[in-house]
């Protein structure tokens, strides 16, 4: 289960919007204790992928450092990776599964011609050969 307060949420489907059709992408940070997160910023980044940012994102490493930076520094730690799936559902990709790391929580949202749907959030299991939903709660 991971925790989101409403409008963070909201501040993750208007950066899918406003990045379409390319891809958005971002990092989470917030607590964790193993099966319960609880997002308390979010961080929007740059996709930094030369070409393809229809289907794909990249967050280059000195932007992910940033990013753990910024959360240590208010107490927090990066629990997850947002990004959007420009005209397809909020469903991770098996590139997504292949990049992703065990724990993390990857929210996607669905963006459908410039419009913000739906959302999801997903956990790679330990042996990384799929992901489980997880259930996206509003405190």
């Amino acid at each position: 289960m991971i925790g989101i307060p409403r409008d963070l949420l909201e501040r993750i489907r208007a950066h899918g919007a406003e990045s379409y059709p390319e891809e958005c992408c971002g990092t989470l940070l917030g607590n964790g204790d193993g099966a319960r997160k609880v997002v308390r910023l979010t961080r929007p980044l740059a996709n930094s992928r030369e070409g393809g940012r229809e289907h794909r994102y990249l967050i280059g490493p000195e932007a992910y450092s940033e990013a753990e930076a910024a959360a240590r520094a208010e107490g927090l730690e990066v629990v997850g990776i947002y990004h959007s799936h420009p005209d397809h559902p909020a469903r991770p990709s098996e590139h997504d599964r292949e990049h992703a790391w065990p724990w993390f929580s990857y929210v996607i949202v669905s963006v459908e011609r410039g419009r913000p749907l739906g959302l999801t959030s997903w956990v790679l299991a330990e042996d990384r050969a799929r992901f489980h939903e997880e259930e996206v709660q509003c405190p």
